[in-house]
């Protein structure tokens, strides 16, 4: 079956249908990974986005259930240059084909993924629509032009309700705006009481989970989509250790008076190269992003930034001067893409213990007698109200 990719600025790609049949809608993005096309298809941060993979070859190592890092794909299309129906390697449960045929995603294959790639590094990224039909180039154009990128992403991608990976160490709240399951791993390998809730947590709400640290996830488009997530993070900041990863770094920024804006065409790959500027190291990262923290606007935030792209000198991570907090744009999880930066997780844990002994926490009997005081209830020795009568 033929499937047709149409871009805003009106080219056209006719190519080879693969997975569901129809047509959708979304920003058309390229990811320059190798390998880990399974991670790129379930990042909840491609909700919204037709990807198309550099690599030619996608599709020959199968799909395995161990490899998802969400509950199902989020992608709105799939553009690749040569697509392998029969996958070959024995972790393989089932092809790429049929998983977007379950999940109704369309794509395409055995088009020039280079011209696309060059067209979108070129304009930027655009709006494309992907298509089986046989509708005519004016039609599509017609709806292509009437239509606008989504803005719900976080809404859509994030937990519904609270849920909890028991840990036997420090309780880390996950705020989900579209978490990869990797962050989630990574905490639990290291023993954490893990609480994952909802992006539209209030602080109250995460006050009362008794978190010792708070983990802002990544996710899907705009942080200023996001307002409230800023709001709780601004009430937080200085209350608990707080690490951002990709979105989460994003909102930090917003919530300490920074400002963003959207990238020419992101990041997005398992080799980006990251330099660490207080030590000069560089390190590759794994990444997924269209928007940036801009650098003018640091100043007077509070805000120091810690790590700078090696390819365009964009801010990779930052940390707050006077509170325990601290991001990165990238993803230190990997999942895929390389583990150089695990080690920002043993950070965080170890920001959380230092937190700890700085700020050490009265026993829960002093909290509980000083309140039962205020209200009235304990008077004198300590003598209950009621053991008077």
């Amino acid at each position: 079956m033929q499937a047709r990719l149409l871009l805003e600025d009106g080219t056209l790609f006719t190519g080879k249908a693969f997975g569901a049949e129809g047509e959708s809608t979304g920003e058309v993005v390229f990811n320059t990974g190798i390998t880990g096309y399974q991670e790129v298809l379930s990042d909840p941060s491609y909700c919204g986005q037709i990807v198309t993979m550099t690599y030619p070859l996608i599709g020959n190592y199968g799909i395995t259930r161990d490899d998802f890092e969400a509950i199902r794909p989020f992608v709105h299309g799939f553009v690749v240059r040569q697509h392998e129906e029969v996958p070959s390697n024995w972790r393989a449960q089932y092809t790429v084909d049929s998983l977007l045929k379950e999940y109704g995603i369309i794509g395409i294959s055995e088009i020039d993924t280079r011209m696309l790639t060059r067209i979108l590094r070129h304009h930027g990224t655009m709006r494309g629509l992907l298509t089986t039909s046989n509708r005519s180039v004016a039609d599509l154009q017609e709806q292509l032009g009437g239509m606008s990128l989504m803005r719900d992403q976080v809404c859509r991608v994030s937990t519904k309700s609270v849920f909890h990976v028991p840990g036997s160490k420090e309780r880390v709240v996950v705020v989900d705006f579209g978490s990869k399951s990797g962050i989630v791993r990574d905490l639990s390998k290291r023993g954490c009481d893990v609480v994952v809730v909802p992006q539209n947590t209030t602080a109250e709400q995460i006050r009362r989970i008794a978190p010792d640290g708070i983990m802002l996830s990544n996710g899907p488009g705009d942080p200023k989509d996001v307002p409230h997530a800023a709001k709780m993070i601004a009430e937080l900041l200085g209350e608990f250790p707080i690490f951002g990863i990709c979105l989460g770094h994003q909102l930090l920024a917003l919530a300490c008076g920074a400002d963003t804006e959207k990238m020419k065409f992101g990041h997005r790959g398992g080799n980006h190269p990251v330099k660490d500027l207080s030590t000069n190291r560089c390190y590759i990262t794994s990444q997924n992003h269209g928007y940036t923290v801009k650098e003018d606007s640091i100043e007077g935030t509070g805000l120091q930034v810690t790590h700078i792209n090696n390819n365009d000198g964009t801010i990779e991570g930052l940390k707050h001067t006077k509170h325990a907090a601290f991001s990165v744009q990238y993803h230190p999880e990997a999942a895929p893409g390389p583990f150089d930066s695990s080690y920002l997780f043993d950070d965080f844990i170890e920001s959380i213990r230092e937190f700890k002994r700085s700020n050490p926490v009265p026993p829960q009997q002093a909290k509980l007698y000083a309140a039962a005081k205020a209200s009235g209830i304990v008077q004198g020795k300590g003598e209950p109200e009621y053991a008077k009568k």
